[in-house]
C-alpha cells in the first residue's frame, strides 16, 4: 500500500477552528455535554462533513454518524472517531482530536481520489467525559447496549435537567436506530494523556489494550452539631470519616503497584458551614488497573476498610460501585494495522496500555477495534493547558489514514 498522507496544516486549523467554542482564557475550552457549546461543536462537525458528501444519521443518545460511501455500501464501515464534549477546564485536543482526524481522514480520501470497498465512517460518542451526566463513555455505552436508553435519558443533572429533555434542547435526540449493524473495524486516535511517549521519544502508540476502572459513589453520614459545645469524642463527624477513608483510598493505590491508580476527585460536604460540624459527605472514587484481579482486590480492600472506618467514628456509609469497565485487549488484525501505519510512515513506535478509559474501550466489546495514541506536553490531560505538537497530530492522522485504508479495503 502506497504511503498516504494527510494535510496535517488543515487538521491544525480545523482543531484550532474548534477550540473557539468553548475556547477559555487559559487555552483550554469548556464544552460540556448538552449544553449550547456542545450543540455548536456539533454543527461545525456535522457541516463540514455535509461539504464532503456524507450522509449524516444520529440516534437516540445523540451519537452522531457521518458516512463516506464505499464501492460496496452494503458492506460493513469501517469506522473511527471519538467525543467533542470536554472537562469543565479541559484542554483543546482530548476526544476533539480524535473527531478532527476522522474528518481529515475523508478529506484525504477525498483529495486522493480514494475509493475504498467498505464505507467509512466518523462517529462521534455523546457524553464521554461523564462531567455533567456520569457514568464516563455513555453514548457509546448506550450504543453497545452496556446502559439502557431509557435509564440514561432519565439522568438529571445537579441542576435537575433530564438528559433527554437537555438532548431534544440542542437539537440532538435523533431517530437513528441504536447499534445492532456490523463495524468491520473501530480505531480511535487520540493524545496519550500521559507521559510515557513524550519520555521514551515516540511519535506513536500502539495500543495494545486499556486498564480496567470501577467507579464508586459513596455516601457518608454522621450528625450536625455546633462546633463549639460538642466534644471532640461525642462527635459523629462525617468529613472525618471521609477524610480517612479518602487516605485509605490512596494508600491502596499504592499498595497495588505495579499499573494502580486511585484517586478521589469530587466531594460534597453538608451543611458545609464553618461552625457546624459536617453531617453528611458524598464523594467519588475511580480505581483503575490493567488486571483485572488485582482492580478486583482494590475494591474489597476498600470496602473492608470505608467498613471499619465508618464504624469506628459511628457512621453510616453507603458505597456504591455505579461503573465497571474490565481490562481488555485490542484486536489483533487492529493492533497490527496500526502498527503497519507507523511502520509505513517511518515514526518511531512503542506498544502502550491505554490508563485513561476511551470509547474505543466500549466498542471493542461488539468490533475489531484499535488505538493509536499521540504524545502529550508533561503527558497533562484534563487541563487547560494540555498541548501537543502539530506535526505529532499530523504523524497520528496518518497512521490513521493508513490503517482506515487497509482494513476498509479487506473484504
Amino acid at each position: 500500500m502506497r504511503n498516504l498522507r494527510i494535510d496535517g496544516t488543515r487538521l491544525w486549523d480545523s482543531l484550532m477552528q474548534l477550540a473557539k467554542i468553548g475556547g477559555t482564557a487559559k487555552g483550554g475550552v469548556a464544552r460540556i455535554a448538552l449544553t449550547d457549546l456542545d450543540r455548536q461543536g456539533r454543527d461545525l462537525f456535522v457541516g463540514w462533513c455535509r461539504e464532503l458528501g456524507c450522509d449524516i444519521k444520529v440516534d437516540a443518545v445523540g451519537n452522531i454518524f457521518a458516512r463516506r460511501k464505499g464501492r460496496r455500501n452494503e458492506l460493513a464501515p469501517v469506522m473511527t472517531g471519538s467525543h467533542l464534549d470536554s472537562q469543565p477546564t479541559g484542554g483543546k485536543y482530548d476526544g476533539a482530536y480524535g473527531v478532527m482526524a476522522g474528518l481529515e481522514v475523508l478529506r484525504s480520501l477525498n483529495d486522493l481520489g480514494i475509493e475504498t470497498e467498505r464505507p467509512v465512517e466518523v462517529a462521534v460518542w455523546t457524553n464521554e467525559e461523564g462531567a455533567r451526566y456520569a457514568p464516563a463513555m455513555m453514548g457509546s455505552g448506550v450504543y453497545v447496549g452496556k446502559f439502557k436508553l431509557a435509564d440514561i435519558h432519565n439522568l438529571k443533572d445537579q441542576d435537575n435537567k433530564r438528559f433527554k429533555d437537555e438532548l431534544e434542547r440542542i437539537g440532538y435526540l435523533g431517530e437513528a436506530p441504536m447499534g445492532g449493524r456490523e463495524i468491520a473495524a473501530f480505531f480511535e486516535v487520540h493524545i496519550e494523556q500521559g507521559p510515557i511517549l513524550e519520555a521514551e521519544g515516540k511519535t506513536i502508540g500502539i495500543v495494545k489494550g486499556a486498564q480496567g476502572q470501577r467507579w464508586f459513589d459513596v455516601t457518608v453520614t454522621g450528625q450536625e452539631a455546633h462546633a463549639g459545645p460538642t466534644p471532640m469524642r461525642r462527635r459523629k463527624d462525617a468529613l472525618v470519616g471521609a477524610s480517612r477513608i479518602v487516605d485509605c483510598v490512596n494508600r491502596i493505590g499504592l499498595d497495588f503497584q505495579p499499573g494502580a491508580c486511585s484517586t478521589v476527585g469530587h466531594m460534597q460536604v453538608r451543611p458545609n458551614s464553618r461552625n457546624t460540624i459536617p453531617g453528611q459527605v458524598f464523594f467519588t472514587i475511580d480505581f483503575r488497573h490493567p488486571d483485572d484481579q488485582r482492580l478486583t482486590a482494590m475494591k474489597a480492600a476498600l470496602e473492608a476498610e470505608a467498613a471499619r472506618i465508618c464504624q469506628q467514628i459511628g457512621l453510616t456509609l453507603d458505597l456504591k460501585e455505579i461503573w465497571h469497565q474490565p481490562a481488555l485487549l485490542f484486536a489483533e488484525r487492529c493492533v497490527q494495522a496500526v502498527r503497519s501505519g507507523a511502520e509505513a510512515n517511518g515514526y518511531s513506535a512503542m506498544e502502550i496500555v491505554s490508563g485513561a478509559g476511551h470509547d474505543a474501550c466500549h466498542i471493542a466489546t461488539i468490533a475489531p477495534t484499535g488505538m493509536i495514541f499521540v504524545p502529550c506536553a508533561d503527558g497533562i490531560s484534563h487541563n487547560e493547558v494540555e498541548s501537543a505538537m502539530p506535526e505529532d497530530l499530523a504523524a497520528g492522522c496518518n497512521v490513521l489514514l493508513q490503517a482506515i485504508v487497509e482494513r476498509a479495503n479487506a473484504v
